[in-house]
């Protein structure tokens, strides 16, 4: 009997389920905590607490995973130093301070346009080698002609020995900005998606387990592990992909609505007919634009673990994630006696940090380039969690809240706080960790709300109902202002919004919010059976789809009956007839495609190609078209391996 293993490590929690091969059924599933410090700790413990004798048969692994898109989110990634080649690339804001502009570039038939400045190239790598982590290179018509790009990147490994991602490689796309930003973001998450790809297959390897490793991209489809190391930009919002296969693979309907409820964010996506709908434009990621095919979603700051505080008697929930109080008095045993003995808070000082259920406890970070006022507050932190009045009392002053704030961006400080998971343990709709704790900080908080304990935590599961409504009804509705859809979803009106398809949820406590959920838009609401590993099971959902775009024109319009040039990602080919350069890019298209589906592990006989070609030319057009696009799309199942 064949397995398959899928693996999703979240911004909270890293998931794991075995699906039986014979039947698609799950058989196991478990949740661990992302340990980021050590992702291998939290992989480890996550297949450790699994079914031993499931796990030594799983002949296939696929992984998605949040960390990529966090990473980008919380500007994370690794210093990258950006060689732009050519004299048109318009000159805009860039994520990254380390940019040389360079001579060279070619035009649209691929022509070589200015000669390329390898000695400016040679310069700027000796003088950002020890100031960056990895290169990016983008040339104004590279996707044309690769060529300038390929001489930069050999001339930067060579005197470096890093990383070099050229714009060619991640997209054919014209635009030379927008895949030098792709570019950049791309090299920007070499080294985590390294550690994270490299504990991932350690620890596979450590168990004996022989197995073909995929991993999600974020369209929803599969590409072998080692790929990802290489183009790890395509793994941004494999999360969310993930949870729209889950939702669908486990209620066995393939068009519906689906909203995740992470312990970080909240995302909500649409499926039709089967197939995750994709963004046109690429996906953009903490406000940069990408060449990266992405689905369309909507992405919002609440989750589960969210931080729950209270100013000028309103309950505010999010942006930040914390630990909820509930967690922490599991993880450290002296937490609930903190709470209990915890000191009011003034309410003029009342803001994110400074709250009567806030605590901190340092990381296992190494800290660098850090202020006065950085140092002095880690200096008084330890292995167990402090209030805002012990850190106070430590340094005797006030800590400002900012440099707080800049602990926790660089990962050396975590917060701890009341969440809307502590408003289920009270509310006794989840009873996973310490309900004693999250009682407490009930009592605590919600005086300041002017509330009683459960009145308050009523509230915030009503404030979260209502986020993944208006959630919902912005991603349907994406022309309506969001003050208008909130305002529609109050209940201020005897209406309400109905929703044609069903709505699948899916995430730890969601049954929690179903209920209330109904009552604030007419749908169908799902919650099926393993929706808290809803992610994992997408992962191993995913199809094994890769879409080759090949592009042909004549060299000449004076004489566009002969000799034409091809487009490839592997290159520039020129032919003498239509007819012989359309036969090349079809049979260069259908190798890319079974090339690619046979590195997933998927055969040829189980992989369906489909072929197309787009034309462009003006009216009363007698000749062979102006431009020819040739493409080529491959499927295959990865899951066909579980049933041979």
């Amino acid at each position: 009997m064949h397995y398959g293993l899928g693996i999703d490590a979240g911004g909270t929690y890293t998931d794991a389920v075995i699906v039986r091969g014979s039947d698609g059924a799950v058989v196991d599933s478990k949740k661990a905590f992302t340990t980021y410090s050590d992702l291998q700790k939290g992989i480890r413990n996550v297949l450790d607490a699994l079914d031993q004798n499931f796990l030594k048969d799983v002949n296939l692994v696929s992984v998605s995973t949040t960390l990529s898109t966090n990473s980008l989110l919380e500007g994370t990634g690794a210093s990258v130093g950006l060689i732009l080649v050519g004299e048109h690339i318009v000159e805009k804001d860039l994520p990254t301070d380390h940019v040389q502009w360079i001579s060279g570039g070619h035009d649209t038939r691929g022509d070589e346009e200015y000669s390329l400045d390898l000695a400016s190239v040679r310069e700027f790598a000796l003088q950002t080698k020890d100031k960056v982590s990895a290169y990016a290179v983008s040339a104004y018509f590279g996707a044309r002609n690769p060529e300038h790009e390929l001489k930069v990147k050999e001339t930067i490994t060579e005197i470096t020995g890093m990383p070099v991602v050229c714009g060619h490689e991640l997209s054919q796309e014209l635009g030379a900005y927008e895949r030098a930003v792709t570019a950049i973001l791309n090299a920007q998450l070499i080294p985590i998606t390294y550690h994270f790809v490299n504990s991932v297959v350690e620890d596979i390897k450590s168990r004996g387990i022989e197995a073909r490793m995929l991993m999600l991209k974020c369209d929803g489809s599969v590409y072998n592990i080692e790929d990802a190391l290489e183009k790890p930009i395509e793994t941004i919002f494999s999360g969310p992909a993930a949870s729209l296969l889950g939702a669908s693979y486990l209620s066995r309907i393939e068009t519906c609505a689906v909203i995740d409820v992470g312990g970080t964010s909240t995302d909500v996506s649409m499926l039709y007919h089967g197939v995750p709908e994709i963004s046109s434009s690429g996906a953009v990621v903490g406000g940069w634009k990408t060449r990266v095919r992405a689905m369309k979603m909507e992405t919002s700051a609440t989750g589960g673990d969210s931080h729950v505080w209270v100013r000028d008697e309103r309950i505010c929930v999010g942006p930040r994630r914390v630990i909820p109080l509930c967690v922490a008095a599991s993880i450290y045993p002296g937490f609930n006696s903190k709470l209990k003995r915890g000191k009011l808070i003034s309410r003029g000082l009342l803001d994110e940090n400074y709250q009567p259920t806030k605590f901190f406890v340092a990381t296992d970070y190494q800290a660098t380039s850090l202020g006065k006022q950085e140092k002095a507050i880690l200096s008084v932190m330890g292995e167990e969690p402090l209030s805002i009045n012990e850190i106070a009392l430590s340094l005797k002053r006030e800590p400002s809240s900012e440099v707080l704030d800049s602990l926790i961006n660089k990962r050396l400080l975590q917060a701890i706080g009341f969440t809307p998971t502590d408003a289920l343990h009270v509310l006794g709709l989840y009873n996973e960790w310490n309900t004693a704790a999250s009682e407490m900080g009930a009592i605590n908080l919600s005086r300041y709300a002017r509330q009683g304990k459960h009145e308050f935590c009523m509230s915030v599961r009503e404030t979260v109902a209502k986020n993944l409504a208006s959630d919902l009804m912005s991603f349907i509705l994406p022309h309506h202002p969001p003050d208008m859809i909130a305002d529609l979803l109050s209940t201020s009106y005897p209406a309400k919004f109905k929703v044609e398809i069903p709505v699948v949820l899916l995430g730890g406590p969601v049954k929690a919010y179903a209920d209330e959920l109904r009552s604030v838009i007419d749908a169908e609401v799902i919650v099926p059976e393993f929706a808290e590993v809803g992610n994992a099971v997408g992962a191993l959902a995913g199809k094994g789809v890769k879409r080759i775009e090949i592009s042909i024109v004549p060299t000449s319009i004076q004489n566009p009956d002969e000799d034409f040039l091809v487009f490839s990602p592997v290159g520039r080919k020129r032919f003498q007839t239509y007819a012989d350069a359309v036969e090349f890019a079809s049979d260069l298209g259908k190798k890319l495609v079974l090339e690619y589906e046979k590195r997933c592990g998927i055969l040829k006989e189980d992989t369906k190609i489909t072929l197309s070609r787009k034309t462009h030319s003006p009216d009363n057009w007698s000749h062979p078209p102006l431009e020819t696009k040739v493409i080529v799309v491959g499927v295959g199942n990865p899951m066909m391996v579980l049933k041979e």
